[in-house]
């Protein structure tokens, strides 16, 4: 496991969704994927897709975006409350930190996936990463996940299929840390556009700052 994980936490766990939309409670996540790596160095992952209630069906924009069809629901989606389960296996270690690129999208989806099985509790306690956060104190506008893949040379791609995206936002987070080796400062620290406001809803334990795009110092030291 990398060292900078490893000296405060006992794993990392870097997850991905996909969704019907962009309204957590009313949108639905149709693809969710997972990666842990632990301090001793073992690994697992799943990427699953979940399956809709009746009569709900993809958006054409989203199927043109992720390739996800209606079809591929009905064949391989597992129901939700599955999925929900999957991921609060894996979450369900002591000491683990939680990362995603615009980890505030992604958490307040998978809550609502969690708390519709009656598994949000296992949020508690989690830190939590934001990929996006980091990279805005790091580069210049755009700050896109595949904004990020070019201007590190990443080997991996954003594909907009989760689990392609979870695993090359931990490859960014690998290559920020070789970068500049402050990450730790970042954890529950999510930074946010001035122009639209603090992000709704709200995540109760984290700490809430505006970025600009040019302020010249990390968000941390704000």
């Amino acid at each position: 496991m990398a060292e900078w994980i490893g000296e405060r936490f006992e794993s990392i766990v870097v997850l991905d969704t996909e969704t019907t939309g962009v309204q957590p409670g009313r949108d639905r996540v149709i693809e969710l994927a997972a990666l842990r790596r632990t301090r001793d160095g073992s690994e697992e992952s799943f990427d699953l897709l979940i399956s809709l209630p009746d009569g709900q069906k993809i958006p054409e924009f989203v199927v043109g975006l992720t390739g996800i069809t209606d079809e591929q629901l009905r064949l391989e989606g597992v129901a939700p409350q599955a999925a929900a389960a999957r991921l609060a296996g894996m979450l369900s270690g002591t000491n683990t930190l939680l990362a995603a690129y615009n980890a505030q999208f992604d958490l307040c989806f998978v809550y609502y996936l969690l708390r519709e099985a009656g598994l949000e509790a296992v949020l508690r306690g989690l830190k939590f990463l934001d990929a996006l956060t980091v990279y805005r104190d790091r580069r210049p506008y755009p700050h896109k996940l595949e904004s990020a893949v070019a201007a590190y040379g990443l080997t991996g791609e954003n594909t907009h299929r989760a689990i392609d995206d979870a695993a090359v936002t931990l490859e960014l987070l690998e290559a920020m840390r070789a970068e500049r080796d402050d990450l730790m400062n970042y954890v529950n620290l999510f930074g946010y556009n001035p122009k639209f406001g603090v992000p709704q809803p709200k995540i109760g334990s984290i700490t809430y700052r505006a970025q600009p795009y040019k302020s010249g110092r990390a968000l941390y030291e704000l």
